[in-house]
C-alpha cells in the first residue's frame, strides 16, 4: 500500500499529481488505465479539498493505493463533514448542462469500475479492473 496525506492547500493537487506519476511509473498495469485514474481520483481529490475541508490548511486529505490480484483500489477521505452523493444535480440535465461545476462525483462513476462512499461520503474508494 502506498498513502500521502496532504494539507487541504491550493498547491496540493500538484503534489497529489505527483503521487499519481510516481505510482504509473512503478505499478504494472496502472498506466493503460492512466486517463480514467486520472480523472476519477484528481475529481474526487479536488472534491475533498475544496468542498470537503474547505480549503483549510489544517485540515488534511489522505489518499491511499492498493492493489489486488484483479483490482487497483484508491481512496481518498477528508476531514469534513461529508455530503449525500445523490444530492448531486444530474449534469447532464438541461437546466445543468451550462454550469461548470458539479460533474467530478458523475464523472468518477463513469469511468471507475466501482465508487464506494463511505463515512457520509467523507472517504471515497474508487476501484478500478485489471485489464487482461
Amino acid at each position: 500500500m502506498k498513502k500521502i496525506v496532504l494539507a487541504s492547500t491550493q498547491n496540493a493537487n500538484t503534489e497529489f499529481l505527483s503521487f499519481l506519476s510516481e505510482l504509473f511509473s512503478d505499478v504494472e498495469g496502472l498506466v493503460e488505465l492512466e486517463g480514467n485514474i486520472q480523472i476519477a481520483t484528481c475529481e474526487t481529490f479536488n472534491n475533498a479539498v475544496v468542498h470537503g475541508n474547505k480549503l483549510n490548511p489544517k485540515k488534511f486529505v489522505t489518499c491511499t493505493f492498493d492493489t489486488t490480484d484483479t483490482q487497483f483500489v484508491f481512496t481518498i477521505e477528508d476531514e469534513g463533514d461529508g455530503f449525500d452523493p445523490s444530492q448531486i444535480p444530474d449534469p447532464t440535465l438541461p437546466e445543468n448542462i451550462e454550469k461548470t461545476e458539479g460533474r467530478g462525483v458523475f464523472l468518477t462513476k463513469i469511468v471507475a469500475d466501482e465508487v464506494r462512499y463511505l463515512e457520509n461520503s467523507k472517504k471515497v474508494v474508487i476501484v478500478f479492473d485489471k485489464k487482461k
